[in-house]
């Protein structure tokens, strides 16, 4: 069964984030989505792209599979863009933070920037 494809809202991503929903987070996503992963790995000159709703589908499956919290900080949405910062710990005390900038089509995150940091 195919998920229903919804408009991305601060409320609905947060929700989503917080309760490791991977499958919701998917829903937000057009079909041609790309998002870029910058982090210590993945520098700006070569970030990490993942493209197509399915793809990205199966990275918020894994994050979210992970035991580990989320908390979504800081949401700013205005017209056809959003910004968001996520914080979350691992039970060991680890801690990552990320920020993302997404950029929508008729309501649909079409584009992600996700930059993000972690403790080692």
């Amino acid at each position: 069964m195919q998920d229903k494809i919804k408009p991305v809202t601060s409320t609905g991503i947060k929700r989503a984030i917080e309760t490791r929903d991977g499958r919701a987070l998917a829903s937000f996503y057009a079909d041609h989505a790309v998002a870029r992963i910058v982090d210590r790995n993945n520098p700006p000159s070569r970030p990490r792209e993942i493209k197509g709703r399915a793809a990205i589908g199966a990275f918020w499956d894994d994050i979210c599979g992970r035991a580990m919290t989320h908390r979504v900080e800081v949401t700013i949405a205005e017209d056809d863009q959003m910004a968001f910062t996520q914080a979350c710990a691992y039970p060991d005390g680890a801690k990552v933070l990320c920020m993302s900038v997404v950029r929508l089509e008729n309501g649909l995150i079409a584009d992600q920037t996700i930059v993000q940091a972690w403790d080692e």
